[in-house]
């Protein structure tokens, strides 16, 4: 007759230190993007009121960036403060989620706004309109003070955050587009020629597009309960069963991610006739914590009570 034995087991060593660390970086990176969203928040009107006036497809453009940027700012800051409530019966891993789904609608928004800016560009070559040079001139050049400074307060931050990396794409597009709007008010001062506008436009458009796209492949990897980027699961079998002699066989394996830099696993493994699973098991939980898994749950037995785990 077999004899199974199951271990469900989660290192919880240093969690409370670990924990700490993690509020205080959650806790610095809400400062960061709150303040990036005021400033922006702030400037959007002087934008969008002043391509209005100046007639120009970059300024208008801008103010359309930074208005979403506002937006998407406004997210990122309340889905932070969403993550850091504890863990309830609903919500058994807590709300850590809400990071990764503010980063993929921030991925989404800034693809949209690329595909308009896209539209009116086009538009605008075939059908120029007058721009007043130096007020479109002074406006995007505060824009990018304005915007320079939000990305320095961003960059500061916790960079393995999907939501701070969002936060910092769309404000580096505003920087992207000032520039560009301040390079077309140049040329509109000196030579009068209009089409450069909406073509600075699109350049600046453009250059956030594989951007936007990695940030939004990335965030629903995570959020489809992909195998976090790194980790190959057959190499971590291998290691697992070199490291840990009394594993006949590992199956099961499942690795995802509950946010970026919090990696989950689970696995069963098959023991060897005369092997003590409690020794095996802290074996087992010791290597998983060397290779990043802090949290795994592991169920030991000498027979796999599931079919074709093979």
């Amino acid at each position: 007759m077999a004899h199974d034995h199951a271990h469900d087991g989660d290192d919880h060593h240093d969690h409370g230190h670990a924990h700490g660390h993690a509020h205080g970086a959650a806790g610095a990176t809400e400062r960061r993007i709150f303040w990036a969203m005021v400033l922006t928040a702030g400037f959007m009107v002087a934008e969008i009121v002043g391509g209005m006036v100046a007639g120009s497809l970059a300024l208008i453009a801008e103010g359309g960036h930074m208005l979403a940027d506002a937006a998407s700012l406004g997210l990122a800051f309340a889905s932070i403060r969403i993550a850091r409530r504890p863990a309830d019966f609903a919500r058994s891993y807590g709300y850590h989620r809400m990071e990764v789904l503010a980063a993929f609608v921030n991925g989404l928004v800034l693809l949209a706004l690329v595909l308009w800016i896209a539209i009116e560009a086009i538009r605008r070559l075939f059908a120029p309109i007058e721009v007043r040079g130096g007020l479109m001139l002074a406006i995007a050049c505060a824009g990018l003070v304005v915007m320079l400074i939000s990305f320095v307060i961003l960059s500061g931050g916790d960079r393995t955050s999907l939501n701070l990396r969002g936060a910092l794409l769309h404000v580096l597009s505003d920087v992207l587009g000032a520039v560009a709007a301040i390079v077309a008010a140049l040329v509109i001062a000196m030579t009068s020629w209009m089409p450069i506008d909406p073509i600075l436009s699109l350049v600046a458009a453009l250059l956030l597009v594989r951007s936007g796209w990695m940030l939004v492949r990335r965030s629903a990897h995570v959020l489809l309960e992909g195998t976090p980027e790194g980790v190959d699961l057959q190499q971590l079998r291998a290691g697992l069963t070199e490291a840990v002699p009394a594993l006949k066989d590992i199956h099961h394996v499942h690795a995802w991610s509950l946010t970026a830099g919090k990696p989950l696993l689970t696995l069963h493994g098959t023991i060897r006739e005369g092997t003590e699973g409690e020794t095996v098991l802290k074996d087992v939980k010791r290597h998983l914590d060397v290779v990043g898994f802090g949290h795994s749950v592991v169920q030991l037995e000498r027979d796999c009570p599931d079919d074709d785990h093979h």
